[in-house]
């Protein structure tokens, strides 16, 4: 059986590569490694196969910061804890059909990537664990495609719901820079035109907000719209500067000057 060194050594030779600092892709799956040497002396590696082998643990690339792929699949990985964290420019990155079992640690490793885009971990114990799927997308949220199936924004917005259930709470009750107690036709009695015989008023007081319930609006957004002109308005004062006098009328002046006019404007 061939050493990780002898099989590294004749891929350069076959390559024609002469200088460590050239290398930036190195091909060495499917050699029945069991061991791989260190790769520190390729700074500029960026695509890494090593897909294949009986690999059970992979310390090898400390100080590789460039790799932007990496295909680890099809080995005997137990465990890459301390292995992967630093690599923070990964974009892709397989470890299907392994053995790994902790999935906090494989998502630990992934916390620091924030271009990781493919993740590929199916045929392993991790993915057999109840709401793997969703838990992976919400700690990974830049992941395009996980396990071969494209991440949709339906699955996006469900794992935001269940992880950070506080978060969309406060979302969901946002409106107009402050928080909402419910919606528009809480406060503005807006209901369907068919249903206008079932409909009951709100007369109870929610929150902060005064409730509106003796009006009543066509549709949805004519209630939003006529929250919007009751809540939004912003106060502008200036100087008028054509009343002030200049320094030399000033002093010609036989009564103290007053106080400067002051302009008020107000905007919905």
């Amino acid at each position: 059986m061939e050493s990780s060194a002898e099989v590294l050594e004749i891929a350069l030779i076959d390559r024609g590569i002469k200088r460590d600092k050239d290398v930036e892709e190195l091909y060495l799956s499917n050699r029945n490694l069991v061991e791989i040497v260190n790769l520190n002396r390729f700074r500029n590696l960026k695509r890494l196969w090593l897909n294949g082998n009986k690999l059970e643990r992979v310390k090898c690339f400390s100080t590789n910061f460039h790799l932007s792929e990496l295909y680890l699949h099809d080995n005997q990985l137990r465990d890459i804890h301390g292995c992967l964290r630093h690599l923070t420019c990964l974009t892709v990155l397989t470890l299907q059909n392994n053995q790994l079992t902790k999935l906090d640690n494989i998502i630990e490793e992934c916390d620091r990537m924030k271009s990781l885009s493919v993740l590929n971990l199916f045929n392993n114990p991790v993915a057999q664990e109840p709401g793997y799927r969703l838990f992976v997308i919400h700690c990974c949220p830049s992941l395009t495609l996980l396990d071969r199936a494209e991440v949709t924004k339906a699955e996006q917005v469900m794992s935001f719901q269940i992880y950070k259930q506080f978060e969309n709470q406060v979302k969901d009750r946002i409106a107009f820079g402050r928080k909402s107690e419910g919606p528009p036709s809480l406060y503005y009695g807006w209901r369907p035109k068919q249903s206008s015989s079932s409909f009951r008023p709100v007369t109870a007081v929610v929150g902060t907000n005064n409730l509106r319930s003796n009006q009543t609006s066509e549709s949805p957004d004519d209630a939003v719209n006529t929250r919007l002109l009751k809540k939004s308005l912003t106060i502008y004062s200036t100087f008028d500067w054509s009343k002030v006098p200049r320094l030399e009328e000033r002093r010609k002046m036989e009564v103290p000057l007053r106080s400067a006019h002051i302009l008020t404007y107000v905007y919905r």
